[in-house]
């Protein structure tokens, strides 16, 4: 079992950068699919990316070619780097991990950080 921590959200303007971060602890993030989604009220939890366990990734069109996943082994923490933020990428930001499988499916995945907001003024 993973317990998933992230840290890193906050308010920026339009085209700014934000580093999302997502701490593991109690196994090891690299051997699960891992994910970041994001939710704003009202709105189910849409996939940001998700990331096999052997790196490749997917993207959700909207954020493909600005924000990037990574993983450090060394501290167990998976990193959602975000460039030329634009409004419409405010939301609660969430990462998850499923021990099989991968995909966009929310329900699929089995644990969940709490979450944390950015906020992108225009």
């Amino acid at each position: 079992q993973v317990h998933l921590v992230e840290s890193g959200g906050g308010s920026v303007q339009s085209g700014d950068s934000l580093r999302l971060s997502c701490t593991a602890s109690g196994d090891s993030i690299s051997r699960y699919c891992t994910a970041w989604f994001r939710q704003t009220p009202g709105k189910d939890r849409e996939r940001v990316v998700y990331r096999y366990t052997d790196g490749l990734a997917r993207y959700d069109d909207s954020v493909s070619g600005r924000f990037t996943v990574s993983h450090d082994t060394a501290k167990n923490t998976m990193y959602l780097q975000m460039n030329r933020l634009k409004p419409e990428d405010s939301a609660v930001y969430y990462c998850a991990a499923r021990r099989t499988g991968c995909g966009h499916v929310p329900r699929l995945y089995d644990f969940w950080g709490q979450g944390t907001q950015v906020t992108v003024s225009p």
